[in-house]
């Protein structure tokens, strides 16, 4: 059964049955003041009868007086203590015979003669010998059980009536609950045979429950859009990045193969040439997995840190290993809180990429605001044009693809700078002129710092 048909069922079930309970104590409430009604009148009667009998004398019929407070359609009886009728009139014929059953305690009995409620109620009262005796008077509730059937009728046609609405509501529910959820299936169905990202209409001003599922599912969609493609032009570039190393490789392997056993300056040239491409193909794959093992949850420790000494201690390496001019230019103290192990891996990042692209000296500098603490990374290179600016963070890419053949450059360092980066809640901007050169600059929060300026 599909859903659609459950929740029909459902709601339907639900408001008949809700509509029977509220109908059924209706019934009964009324049924319960209709007697209380009959008993409250029946009792007036009774008190005035009892006044009248109080007055009798021993030549006064009872059987008369009875009679002039007899109800319509009922009996009025003195039973004596041993259960004996004394005295009884009646003007429904017949019912002489009926027995009633009164509970002790009860104000009133209600029994049946003939399918007929009948209402029976009893006081003491004081007989002519002194004698106390029970006063029972019983009355047959002909109309009530008219009242009773008419209002059972009414509010069964009241029920069959209710329920034409009942069951349209009921089916506009289930289209308004099940119609975004088919066009989900829809939707899904239609992805997995068209291998295409597909999307579900979704009201732009709505509020409720479903809409907001139909927006999460196309962000969802987006999202796996997104890194698909990502994934895609990943192993695209990778592919093709690591295409022509392994290519110079086979090359040189077949050039050392044919003349590299004759000629040393040829083996020279070919072992060279392998040894080069293959460590470039190693960092290639040590920053591909880098990169993969960043798209898993990766834990920041983030300790007190003064920036400037972490900056200075950070270019020591760097001026060893290359002998290269690095200047560090910040003063005062610039406490952050920061995981040293990333922001380094950052830095030497940035700091290559300064040394690879320029000849001149690179300047760091640290830079303190109300709200941030900056770190520059400036070299002195050609610049970067401004139309490749927005892609220098995209995996693989590069600005002049000869110049990073010859600087050994995989394309993949900036695209780890800015997942480390994002990692540490820094900010990560890039200003360049070309010609002149280009700035890199970590910007940490204001949240994160420890003193302010």
């Amino acid at each position: 059964m599909k859903l659609k048909t459950k929740i029909h069922l459902f709601s339907t079930l639900l408001m008949l049955v809700i509509l029977t309970l509220t109908n059924t104590g209706i019934y009964f409430v009324y049924k319960k003041l209709a007697f209380d009604t009959e008993y409250h009148q029946l009792n007036t009667q009774s008190q005035d009868l009892i006044a009248s009998l109080s007055r009798m004398t021993g030549q006064t019929d009872p059987a008369t007086v009875l009679r002039a407070y007899i109800p319509p359609q009922g009996v009025v009886r003195i039973v004596d203590p041993t259960g004996k009728v004394k005295v009884a009139v009646q003007s429904a014929e017949g019912i002489e015979n009926y027995s009633p059953e009164i509970m002790p305690g009860d104000q009133y009995s209600i029994g049946q003669y003939l399918g007929t409620p009948v209402l029976t109620m009893q006081v003491p009262v004081i007989w002519t010998d002194g004698k106390v005796v029970e006063l029972q008077m019983i009355q047959l509730l002909g109309d009530v059980k008219h009242t009773l059937g008419l209002l059972m009728l009414i509010l069964l046609g009241v029920t069959l009536i209710a329920m034409i609405p009942i069951a349209a509501s009921s089916i506009a529910l289930g289209r308004i609950v099940i119609q975004p959820i088919d066009n989900l299936i829809k939707t899904m169905s239609q992805s997995r045979q068209t291998g295409k990202y597909e999307k579900i209409d979704v009201l732009a001003e709505g509020k409720d429950e479903m809409t907001q599922m139909g927006r999460e599912f196309n962000d969802m969609m987006g999202q796996l859009e997104s890194n698909y493609k990502k994934q895609e032009q990943f192993v695209s570039n990778a592919s093709h990045e690591l295409k022509t190393p392994l290519t110079v490789v086979e090359s040189y392997a077949r050039l050392l193969t044919r003349r590299g056993f004759d000629d040393r300056s040829v083996a020279e040239e070919a072992v060279g040439a392998i040894l080069g491409e293959s460590i470039r193909m190693k960092d290639m794959i040590e920053q591909m997995l880098h990169l993969a093992r960043n798209q898993e949850q990766v834990a920041f420790n983030f300790v007190e840190t003064d920036i400037n000494a972490f900056v200075e201690k950070t270019l020591q390496p760097m001026r060893q290993a290359y002998t290269r001019n690095f200047i560090h230019e910040g003063n005062g103290s610039a406490v952050a809180m920061t995981d040293t192990d990333k922001l380094r891996q950052l830095l030497f990042i940035l700091l290559d990429n300064a040394r690879k692209y320029s000849e001149r000296e690179i300047r760091t500098t640290i830079s303190k605001t109300e709200t941030a603490i900056s770190i520059a990374v400036t070299d002195y290179g050609n610049g970067i044009p401004e139309e490749a600016l927005p892609h220098l963070f995209d995996r693989f890419y590069r600005v002049h693809e000869d110049r990073n053949r010859k600087t050994g450059g995989t394309g993949l360092g900036l695209a780890i700078a800015k997942e480390l980066a994002d990692g540490l809640g820094a900010e990560l901007k890039i200003e360049s002129i070309v010609g002149m050169g280009t700035t890199f600059r970590i910007i940490i929060p204001k949240s994160q710092l420890l003193i302010d300026f």
